[in-house]
């Protein structure tokens, strides 16, 4: 039998699936074209579980919702992950953001972003930041597109042990898209943001290819390193392989 909260994500993916969707970046996304619908979304899931002498369960659910406005592109991104090996924990990370874009004349914009994460086995309780900058559209398709974006920002540090840090951050980002078929294409995305304790780093590929006109098959690798950890963190790198099914609207 499912678990409740497997059942939930699924019944709640299943009913929003009805129409197409804009592109799925969140750091230095592209412009939505001239005829984009004025709303869309994606629900993507990937789910995994083997029993016998190993039991292991992984879960991976991600949804995003958008819509514009004259020239501002509204975002909301959420996202959780969860891995449970005979019954334990070994990785469990929740993420919630919103981003604002403004189209200027050309192939410039403006942007700003607030994303809040927690990672349960990163040493930290949780690290919310915020980040405003400039963005160049560099190719705009139809078979490769690129875009770039900076800015300063500020995040919050929460860790286990109770300590709270205020940094000041400075963050870079990029976009690719490679439209190499009409059903098919490979996405890169990677961003920094480096503060004067760490630098995170974050870089997602993934290569989709449509099965109709709502619902394709995504395999994709994330990877994210903090090069300096808290000491109650485990590890400096998190990876993640996954094929997962996403349904757009």
């Amino acid at each position: 039998m499912p678990r409740p909260w497997l059942a939930a994500i699924i019944a709640t993916s299943s009913a929003a699936c009805l129409v197409p969707s804009l592109a799925a970046a969140f750091y230095a996304p592209p412009a939505p074209s001239e005829d984009s619908p004025e709303f869309t979304g994606q629900a993507e899931l990937g789910y995994t579980h083997l029993s016998g002498n190993t039991n292991n369960e992984t879960l991976i659910a991600k949804g995003r919702f958008t819509w514009l406005k004259d020239r501002w592109t509204h975002s909301l991104r959420g996202e959780t992950r969860k891995v449970e090996e005979n019954d334990d924990t070994s990785a469990e990370q929740y993420l919630v953001a919103g981003r604002e874009r403004y189209q200027l004349d050309g192939p410039h914009y403006l942007f700003g972003f607030a994303r809040w994460e927690k990672d349960r086995f990163s040493g930290y309780d949780y690290q919310f930041t915020t980040i405003a900058g400039y963005g160049r559209q560099v190719f705009d398709g139809p078979i490769h597109t690129l875009s770039i974006e900076a800015g300063p920002g500020y995040r919050r540090d929460a860790l286990e042990a109770g300590e709270n840090k205020d940094l000041a951050v400075g963050y870079g980002a990029l976009d690719y898209l490679w439209a190499f078929s009409d059903s098919s294409d490979f996405q890169q995305e990677f961003s920094v943001e480096g503060t004067h304790e760490n630098v995170t780093t974050r870089a997602f590929s993934a290569l989709t290819t449509q099965l109709n006109a709502s619902l394709a098959l995504r395999i994709s690798y994330e990877l994210k390193n903090n090069s300096d950890p808290p000491e109650a963190g485990d590890e400096h790198t998190d990876r993640t392989t996954a094929a997962s099914l996403l349904y757009s609207w």
